[in-house]
């Protein structure tokens, strides 16, 4: 990583962040559900991918806005 762009770093600690915590849900799911396999787990894993708050709106926090946004 020593070669890469300060940007590009960044891009990868994020990368690296959202799969640390897809798989922190994952474990919080198995706890919480012990009796279900694997595939229902990751049901439930794919379905809060999509459906946590904020998800469909980008994870953004206050109004959502159309892209690009103009410069006026």
């Amino acid at each position: 990583m020593q070669d890469l762009s300060s940007e590009a770093r960044r891009l990868l600690v994020a990368f690296d962040l959202h799969e640390a915590g897809v798989a922190m849900m994952r474990q919080k799911l198995r706890r919480l559900n012990p009796t279900l396999d694997a595939a229902a787990v990751e049901v439930l894993v794919q379905a809060w991918l999509r459906e946590r708050p904020g998800a469909r709106d980008g994870d953004g926090a206050g109004v959502a806005a159309s892209w690009p946004r103009s410069a006026t």
